[in-house]
């Protein structure tokens, strides 16, 4: 039941950040939204994780920054296969993910972990 919360709050997180704080982003709807979460979460599981080990000394010395633009990469990634998610190129998804994850952080703060 947590992980469907967790794809939910995703989802709203992005369709948030798009919608109304990043300029250069657009979603068509929630549904998109929750579609293009679940298919970033995906990559970064998949090309993402290789990607972090095969650019894990790189990114020790730059303190997690190649782990970001990984992250940014696979929003991207996510875009080039939808068409109902757009960015308008690397600043913008640079912005939506730190945007998603600050939305994230703040929703996770308010429901509280639960064990």
């Amino acid at each position: 039941m947590r992980f469907i919360i967790e794809i939910l709050l995703t989802g709203l997180a992005f369709f948030i950040g798009a919608s109304f704080l990043v300029p250069g982003v657009h979603i068509d709807s929630y549904g998109s939204a929750i579609i293009a979460s679940v298919l970033i979460a995906l990559a970064n599981a998949t090309i993402g994780f290789i990607l972090r080990l095969l650019t894990f000394p790189i990114n020790f010395l730059t303190l997690g920054l190649v782990s970001f633009i990984i992250t940014v990469l696979m929003v991207l990634l996510v875009d080039n296969m939808m068409t109902s998610f757009n960015t308008s190129g690397f600043i913008s998804a640079a912005f939506l993910a730190i945007i998603v994850a600050l939305l994230k952080a703040i929703f996770n703060a308010i429901a509280g972990e639960k064990e």
